[in-house]
């Protein structure tokens, strides 16, 4: 891979992870212990959508700390040089699969096996 396309792909990583560290702070719950709608009184058909409203949010809080977690990985490898190998065969992964997703841990081919499993 060219400098230039690295150079490319980290700042759209780093993009991506700072727009994700600033954007949900607000609206993700920290943990489980803080809920996104509190519990009142109320009827059971009440009670039943204030826990799916707190499930979603928890759902979405596990999304968004996997998220961060799986760009700031493709940024370690791009610091220690193995960022663009498949990481399952060790083929590069292409340009364009990067520029699409640029935190791809894996080629095309290993990807699509994956998936089949």
């Amino acid at each position: 891979m060219e400098p230039g396309q690295l150079a490319l792909l980290k700042a759209v990583l780093e993009g991506r992870l700072a727009e994700l560290a600033r954007g949900d702070a607000d609206t993700v719950p920290a943990g489980p212990r803080e809920l996104a709608v509190q519990e009142v009184e109320t009827s059971p058909a009440d009670k039943a959508t204030v826990r799916l409203l707190n499930d979603l949010a928890l759902e979405a809080a596990g999304h968004h700390v996997a998220q961060l977690r799986t760009l700031r990985q493709a940024l370690a490898r791009i610091d220690e040089g193995s960022y663009g190998a498949c990481e399952e065969c060790g083929n590069p992964i292409g340009f364009s699969r990067l520029q699409a997703r640029p935190e791809a841990r894996l080629c095309i081919a290993c990807q699509t096996r994956a998936e089949k499993r």
